[in-house]
């Protein structure tokens, strides 16, 4: 496609796009072959200031905007994402090196798909309270009302899905949104603003801005900010929450996981080595919830590898539109560098029994030799006391642990500090459900890996998250409670009386 329409991103606010003040870019890389796709200027403090400003402004509006009428508008939005499907996953696979066969499927889709349900959700009274008859004559009802100015820090890895997860229940509820996309990944988000305007979000509803760390660093300190949503690495999130509760602030956080999948003997081999493919090589490995540990019950050792070894045959990297290719490079060149040292660590420092990867890149045409591949890696025999097995590595690295009890398997899966998602593999439905019950995650799957619908309320356990993302449970993260008691029996009862 032609570069002309990713050269020019500006900063986005009060309805229109604008200028940064700094002075200061830095440039977006396409993945696949380390080539510049576009330069993107990075938000001042004034900046900032001026994008929360205008978000102050359209909140009493926007608050006082009834439910329906906002259902209307997002719905109108999420209509214009599925027209634009291919246009926006082409711009999206450019910025973060996945697949045009991953873009144009899953990222676009299931963020108008998150647009939508709530937009129906609060279409339909979502935000509705209850009331409770406390007695004859007293009532108690509840309203639900927004917080305000929140502040939105994507990820890289699922840039303008996480951007739709994020402003898709904040605008339902009546709040008013600054989103920071990552610098990594940072295309989308005037695409996202332009849309909603288009659709008639009124100006300063949604609002971007760019920058590193330290631009968000200052979003979500300001003082003007009323909650943050934050999706990223655990030791950042740490921070940013313990920043943003000690000034009073509600914080979402979605942080990192080292998902455990159980395969019990009796699961259909075909399906337990699918799952376990999709759970470590799908977006390059590149997804919080992707489950690393892959606990295998001894008495299939042999079949399962050899299955695998088969399968892995169909990882195929390749050039980003082609319909063939379903691997591509990892984000950006630190982090090629970071996956580069595990694997590397696997092999010279855990002595894990390489099983098929390792160091150096896959094939791919001259072209693409520039860009931040990596092999496809798994690691067998592994112990739980490698760092391969303990730390989040985020990208295509497989770790196979093999176990002899039930009992076993579920103790040593949650002997992590982690607890984003975990699942199992097995024909005995009521022996799923009791492991299910048992693993301490938030997301869990039973013979199968990785979906996550509009309908089904995300977060992790431990370390890995604060809240959750999505679901009815979602809209909850976005709103205030008010209880009020009404008294109607016409006198007030006091212990201050005449004796």
């Amino acid at each position: 496609m032609s570069s002309s329409p990713l050269l020019s991103r500006q900063l986005f606010y009060d309805g229109k796009p604008q200028p940064a003040s700094s002075g200061k870019t830095f440039q977006s890389i396409n993945p696949s072959n380390a080539a510049p796709l576009a330069e993107i200027p990075v938000a001042s403090q004034s900046d900032v200031d001026a994008a929360i400003a205008a978000a102050d402004r359209a909140f009493p509006s926007w608050s006082q905007t009834p439910p329906i009428a906002r259902s209307r508008i997002l719905q109108k939005a999420a209509s214009l994402l599925r027209e634009r499907n291919d246009e926006i996953a082409r711009v999206e696979s450019l910025d973060s090196g996945k697949a045009f066969t991953e873009t144009s499927t899953v990222d676009v889709v299931t963020g108008a798909d998150v647009l939508e349900y709530y937009a129906n959700l609060v279409g339909g009274g979502g935000l509705n309270g209850e009331t409770t008859q406390l007695r004859e004559d007293a009532w108690v009802f509840t309203k639900k009302a927004p917080l305000g100015v929140c502040a939105g820090i994507g990820a890289w890895n699922y840039p303008i899905q996480i951007a739709l997860w994020k402003s898709a229940p904040c605008l339902a509820a009546g709040n008013t949104m600054v989103y920071k996309p990552s610098e990594f990944t940072s295309l989308h988000a005037q695409t996202l603003a332009e849309i909603y305007l288009e659709a008639g979000l009124p100006a300063g509803v949604f609002n971007v801005i760019y920058g590193a760390g330290d631009v968000g660093g200052y979003l979500t300190s300001h003082p003007t900010i009323e909650k943050v949503s934050f999706t990223g690495q655990v030791s950042t999130g740490m921070k940013v929450a313990g920043s943003a509760a000690g000034n009073m602030k509600y914080v979402t956080m979605e942080l990192g996981g080292k998902s455990p999948v159980i395969i019990l003997p009796d699961a259909d081999l075909e399906n337990a080595v699918n799952g376990a493919m999709m759970a470590n090589f799908y977006s390059t490995g590149q997804v919080c919830t992707n489950g690393t540990r892959v606990f295998v019950h001894a008495s299939k050792k042999s079949a399962f590898e050899q299955r695998l070894l088969e399968k892995m045959q169909h990882v195929r990297a390749g050039p980003l539109f082609d319909e063939a290719t379903n691997f591509g490079p990892l984000s950006s060149a630190a982090h090629l560098e970071k996956v580069t040292a595990y694997i590397r660590h696997g092999i010279e420092t855990d002595k894990a029994k390489l099983l098929y990867g390792g160091l150096g890149k896959p094939q791919v045409s001259n072209d693409l030799e520039n860009g931040f591949w990596v092999r496809p890696t798994v690691f067998t025999d592994c112990t739980d006391d490698m760092r391969i097995v303990k730390e989040e590595i985020f990208g295509p690295v497989m770790s196979i642990l093999y176990y002899q009890t039930v009992e076993e398997a579920v103790k040593r899966a949650n002997t992590t500090e982690l607890g984003l998602a975990a699942g199992v593999f097995t024909k005995d439905l009521n022996m799923a459900h009791r492991i299910i019950d048992q693993l301490q995650a938030g997301i869990t799957w039973v013979n199968t890996w990785g979906e996550s619908p509009a309908e089904m309320a995300v977060g992790g356990w431990k370390n890995s998250g604060m809240g959750v993302e999505n679901g009815r449970r979602g809209i909850e993260a976005w709103v205030k409670n008010k209880s009020t008691l009404v008294d109607m029996c016409g006198e007030v009862p006091t212990v201050f009386a005449k004796l």
